[in-house]
């Protein structure tokens, strides 16, 4: 059992028009910040935000008419299952999702509002994986292994055809793992088309399940990670004999290029992302002597991600940059400091955000007073500047 071009051409007739053939555009500002040339593929504009609809169309579309009757089960984290039951729905065709606990609730509702049965059980996906294969056999459903299926290779395939002929230039492209899918699909694809092209895999440092196969090693994963989407245990048996031969590199990423990588393209592309689908930009962001000078491809698999997440997300990011810091103030307990305090940074230009005052930290002098006073800034250098003029004016400030 192999995958061939053929097999994705193929998907790809058969998904044509019932799914978003998605923009793939040059970065300006990216390629600036990375050092390469890149191109981005937005599979988060899919209606169900993520590029799982191809290949569980690709299934869905091939199934006989006593299977549609039946339904279909699979467990799935979110993605997988949002494109299943939308694409079941549209077809009439009954859908089971199980789902490990943990999985974003953005994910489970948008599912359950796409009209499939959702079964929420395990603490992982392996453990769902266990519960879909059992109601599998109790209700004579239709298995659909969100990774681990050449059908659901092929449909992911397409994402190259298209990307290649949008960019043919494209040298080289970081692809997320988890199961191990969309690597198996959109290397063959990519291979087939340009021999040349050069595919690197992307795995959470968590999770480094295709890297511990690979290298012959019994690496643990598990852990809480931002890239849950790409947080698989055990990479699919067919997936990484389909991929392995193709993948020139696999790269293990640490959480804060995941969370970097979130931000940049929520504050430069104005998109959506979730952990895992801005996997290949943080591979560019954590390992940049591998990309730069060249066209790299990168794909934004999904924008799902919780608004809560998102929103910290974000704020994180501030705090690394240095816009968004607390500062210390130990002082005199009299009035006015507090004015002067916030004069001093007024007249610089920021924004002062919060203020607590504790006069009973034993640490402090009983005649004096401790205020935490967190600021937005412009930069780094910005609030290095406040904190300056906040030592000349008697009050040394520290960072907490």
């Amino acid at each position: 059992m192999t995958l061939t071009l053929d097999d994705i051409q193929a998907a790809a007739g058969r998904i044509a028009g019932h799914v978003e053939r998605t923009p793939c555009r040059r970065s300006r500002t990216l390629s600036e910040i990375t050092g390469a040339d890149v191109w981005v593929k937005f599979e988060n504009q899919q209606f169900t935000a993520a590029y799982k609809e191809r290949g569980a169309l690709n299934v869905l579309a091939q199934l006989n008419d006593n299977e549609r009757r039946r339904g279909v089960i699979a467990a799935s984290a979110g993605n997988h299952a949002q494109g299943l039951a939308y694409h079941g729905q549209r077809l009439g065709i009954p859908v089971t999702i199980v789902m490990p606990r943990g999985t974003p609730h953005v994910k489970v509702q948008q599912t359950r509002e796409f009209g499939a049965t959702v079964v929420i059980e395990g603490d992982s996906y392996d453990a769902a994986n266990e519960t879909a294969l059992t109601l599998q056999d109790e209700r004579g459903l239709v298995f659909v292994h969100p990774f681990d299926d050449l059908n659901v290779m092929a449909g992911q395939g397409t994402i190259a055809l298209e990307m290649l002929e949008d960019a043919p230039d494209i040298e080289i492209m970081p692809v997320p793992i988890g199961g191990g899918g969309l690597i198996s699909g959109v290397a063959t694809a990519a291979k087939s088309v340009k021999p040349d092209i050069h595919i690197i895999g992307v795995e959470p440092a968590m999770y480094p399940s295709f890297t511990a196969r690979m290298r012959g090693l019994n690496a643990p994963c598990g852990g809480q990670t931002i890239a849950e989407g790409i947080a698989v245990k055990s990479v699919g048996a067919l997936t990484y004999a389909v991929a392995r031969p193709l993948i020139d590199d696999v790269l293990l990423l640490e959480e804060p290029y995941f969370e970097r990588a979130v931000a940049l393209y929520c504050n430069v592309e104005k998109t959506v992302t979730e952990g895992a689908g801005a996997a290949a930009l943080a591979a560019l962001l954590a390992y940049p002597e591998r990309f730069r000078g060249k066209v790299c491809g990168l794909i934004i698999t999904g924008g799902n991600i919780d608004p809560r997440l998102l929103a910290s997300v974000l704020t994180r990011e501030l705090v690394r940059a240095q816009r968004l810091v607390s500062l210390r103030i130990i002082g005199d307990d009299r009035p006015g400091l507090l004015a002067t305090v916030s004069a001093t940074i007024g007249a610089l230009g920021a924004n002062i955000l919060e203020v607590a005052h504790n006069r009973l930290a034993l640490d402090v002098p009983a005649k004096g007073a401790e205020f935490d006073i967190m600021i937005e800034t412009r930069d780094a250098q910005h609030t290095h500047e406040i904190m300056d003029a906040l030592r000349e004016k008697g009050y040394p400030p520290r960072a907490v």
